[in-house]
This record gives structure tokens, sequence and C-alpha cells, in this order.
């Protein structure tokens, strides 16, 4: 039977986003007052790993990075079809870049006792990076395919997949364990389900803090993030619109006339 790890991440809802803030001392988002959801293209990592659970066999341990609160994504998750759920959660771990979240990622990832498979999101809809599934991949010294679109051979502990590549596409044979993040194509998300919210009712979310973690406070955290954001500055976008009465003729005209004078024609 397969190990299979998720790594998920609880983001403010993208249906909120015009009353995020950014903290000017810190330069970091303020989360505690926008509801959270499960990241949008980790619900493509997490279906990858429950159609394989359904056709191979496969225990699914969904892991993440983030304050309490997120321990109700976690459960979602395992609403969803995940067998276990672990948060990792201090105070410490606020701040984090890419390259901290992958390592304090990864430490959670070597606390089970194997696995197989390890799928992420490409990316988070409030970082966007891309970079922290290449580096637990990185940190577990395990291959990394990234942008995969299609599982095509899941036999054995070997795996062919499809991964988007410039205008195209790559074949990847890869052995297994291996890291694998994840585009919105793979798949079609499945939704929660009632008999899944009431099986989940009895699971809880593993909780690990900096000290059950192990890990030296140095290294995580906005204290292991190499990563500084040294200036923030608003902006507004602003268009100039014209108006433009008249005939059909007489605008038709008038557009012509300035799109010639702005260049867009000859």
């Amino acid at each position: 039977m397969l190990n299979i790890v998720v790594c998920i991440k609880a983001v403010p809802d993208p249906a909120k986003t015009d009353s995020i803030k950014i903290n000017p001392a810190t330069r970091t988002l303020i989360r505690k007052d926008i509801p959270m959801v499960l990241n949008p293209l980790d619900k493509f990592a997490l279906e990858a790993a429950l159609t394989l659970k359904e056709e191979k066999g496969a225990h699914i341990t969904v892991i993440s990075m983030g304050p309490p609160a997120a321990a109700s994504i976690v459960k979602e998750c395992m609403a969803l079809g995940a067998d276990k759920g672990m948060l990792l959660s201090d105070v410490a771990f606020g701040g984090a870049d890419a390259f901290a979240t992958a390592y304090t990622l990864a430490c959670g990832i070597k606390k089970l006792e194997s696995f197989d498979a390890v799928f992420c999101g490409m990316a988070s809809s409030d970082g966007a990076t891309e970079w922290v599934g290449p580096q637990i991949a990185s940190f577990l010294d395990a291959p990394v395919v990234t942008m995969v679109n299609t599982i095509e051979e899941n036999e054995g502990h070997t795996w062919t997949v499809k991964a988007d590549f410039d205008n195209g596409y790559r074949r990847v044979r890869v052995q297994l364990p291996a890291v694998f993040t994840v585009t919105r194509h793979l798949n079609q998300p499945r939704t929660l389900s009632f008999s899944g919210i009431i099986k989940a009712r009895k699971k809880q979310a593993e909780i690990l803090n900096l000290e059950q973690l192990g890990v030296d406070a140095s290294k995580v955290g906005a204290k292991g993030s190499p990563t500084i954001v040294s200036n923030m500055e608003t902006t507004q976008n602003k268009r100039e619109i014209t108006m433009i009465q008249g005939t059909r003729e007489e605008k038709a005209e008038a557009v012509f006339q300035l799109l010639k004078k702005s260049g867009s024609i000859g």
C-alpha cells in the first residue's frame, strides 16, 4: 500500500481579497480577520491522492503549517478522505518565506515512518512562488517533478507523468519516493459529502509545535527566512476613458484615428 503525503495550506478566502491588509512593521499579511479556505491548487493535489487510494490502496497523510485555526482546513481534508492530518503550529513558524516553510514541512514529513509520494499544489494563492514543492524535495533528498498534469503510469515504484513545459509538455519517468507539484488540469476535485463529514467527526488533526517537531528555532519562521521584504508601497491603477459620440460611422472613424495616433496601427 502506498504512503502518500499531501501538503496543503490554509489561505485567506480569495473572495475576501479586498479586505486583506498588510502589517507595515513586519511586512506580512494580516490574516486574523479573513476566513481561511483550502488553497485552490491543493485541492487537485489531494484529489490525486484520493484517486490513487481508491484505485490502488493508499494511506494519506495531510500536513500543513499554519495557525491553530488551520486545523479546520486539515479536518476538511480528512472529511474528503485523508486518513491522517498533521498541523505544524507555533508562533515561531510565523513570517516564514517559501524556504522556511518548505524546511518546516519537510521536518514534519520526516516524522512519518515512510512516504512514497508527496503531492503539493503548484503554488499557493497568497504567495504563488512555486518554490515550496521543489524545496521540500531538496530537504527530503528526493526527486521532484513540477507542474504535473497527468499521471500516466503508477505501477510499482516507478511512475511516468506528463508535466507542463513552456508551450508543450515533458514526459518524466521517476523513481519513488518523489515529490510532485500539480496543476489544475490533473483532475476534477471532489466536493465534501455529508457521509464524509460524519466519518471525520472523530478524526482530529495532530498538532505539533516547535519543541515537538524537534527543530532549531533559528531555522524556521521569520528567523529562518532568507527572503526579506525591504520595502512596500501602494499603487493605484487608473485608466483614461474617452467617450465617443456620434453615428456608427463617426464612432468607427474616431476609434481608427485614436488607434492610429497611439501607434497601435499604421
